[in-house]
């Protein structure tokens, strides 16, 4: 299976030079403003550049003047690798300069390494308008020939496309942010959804119940996965209904063993509510390649987290799973393999180190991760 292994980012925010290892499960832990989040949407702007979305994904950032390092980034470089099973590693870089109010792509790189060659071979390599590509018919880098949108990267566009850069655009473009669930009165998951097919539930559980109901059909054990997580973290829950309230629509009911009628989404609490929808997401066939979530453990109770470190442990094993956390309750749960310390310096720059590189052996003989996250002895306060 192929799989993101590194990330680099320069001049975005806090995050003036950072290059990291992925791991299949990366939990990002630090106190608030250390630059967590800018790490996921370091990975959300690269996405976007994959997809063909990075003018308007800049938009929504207030451009990008405003995404970099104050007073310490001239650009903004976001590079990433993806490890691919039976061959090569393939990286991929992108530059963007400030220009007025907008900005340029200064320079993009697409390239592989094989393990014997001194040069890696490269797909894309283009500088400002010199766009060049790798075409087979023709000796070395073709140039551009056909209409390019120059505010997008020329990974996103068809020029020539082929089975490996195909896959990693493929798998980059899908990374998705999840952030922490709504469940006001008339938020999707509280109401009744139409019924489509669906292999995710949504960034807002808009399709939670056709996700839900699609898996009981078609996938029964992942279906019975979800409710047997159900099961454990609500001792009184029996099962999951799903009865039609008008034509093409569902409702979706929770039986507990307390009461004789079943109860809707929109009488159940927050903590039901977010967990279902977090053991579906990473239960899904449809999960990203890359899959981010910001502070899954709000509204949880603190014996759940045991539960979600599980799900977020076997999820990992088809997608590189991103967490951005503050919770010690949580970390808890988690080995020292799989959390990424992010500390802010004197000079207000993140820095990103993995636990299992600190000395921590003889701490960890007396105390668990979390106690000795909080005295100190990790970084990230």
């Amino acid at each position: 299976m192929s799989r993101f292994t590194h990330l680099t980012i320069r001049g975005f925010r806090r995050l003036v030079d950072l290059d990291v290892e992925l791991r299949p499960l990366t939990v990002l832990l630090g106190i608030n403003g250390v630059g967590k989040s800018s790490i996921l949407d370091a990975i959300w702007l690269l996405s976007s550049s994959a997809s063909e979305r990075l003018r308007e994904r800049l938009g929504e950032m207030g451009g990008l003047a405003n995404v970099m390092t104050i007073e310490r980034a001239r650009q903004l470089v976001l590079g990433t690798r993806m490890d691919v099973e039976g061959g090569a590693s393939l990286d991929y870089s992108l530059t963007l300069l400030p220009t007025g109010a907008a900005y340029t792509i200064e320079e993009e790189r697409l390239s592989q390494q094989e393990p014997d060659d001194r040069h890696p071979f490269n797909y894309i390599e283009s500088r400002g308008a010199d766009i060049r590509y790798f075409d087979p018919t023709q000796p070395g880098l073709a140039q551009c020939s056909v209409f390019h949108d120059n505010l997008e990267s020329t990974l996103s566009q068809p020029v020539k496309r082929f089975p490996r850069p195909e896959e990693l655009r493929h798998h980059l473009a899908s990374a998705t942010l999840y952030h922490a669930l709504s469940v006001d009165p008339r938020a999707p998951v509280r109401l009744p959804q139409t019924m489509q097919p669906a292999d995710l539930p949504g960034v807002n559980a808009e399709t939670l119940v056709s996700c839900l109901y699609t898996l009981r059909e078609s996938e029964r054990n992942r279906f019975e996965a979800i409710e047997d997580a159900l099961r454990a973290a609500f001792p009184g829950f029996n099962g999951l209904n799903f009865p039609p309230v008008a034509a093409g629509t569902l409702a979706m009911t929770w039986r507990d063993r307390a009461f004789s009628r079943p109860i809707y989404t929109h009488q159940l609490s927050e903590g039901p509510l977010r967990f279902l929808w977090l053991a579906t997401l990473l239960q899904s066939p449809g999960l990203p390649a890359i899959c981010m979530i910001d502070e899954p453990e709000v509204s949880l109770h603190p014996e759940m987290l045991s539960l979600l470190a599980d799900l977020l442990r076997e999820a990992s094993q088809r997608a590189l799973v991103v967490v951005a956390t503050h919770s010690d309750r949580l970390v808890r749960f988690l080995e020292p393999k799989e959390v990424l310390v992010i500390d802010m310096h004197d000079d207000g720059a993140a820095s990103a180190t993995w636990a299992d590189s600190l000395d921590l052996d003889s701490w960890l003989d007396e105390y668990t991760l979390d106690e000795v996250w909080r005295m100190g002895r990790m970084g990230g306060r």
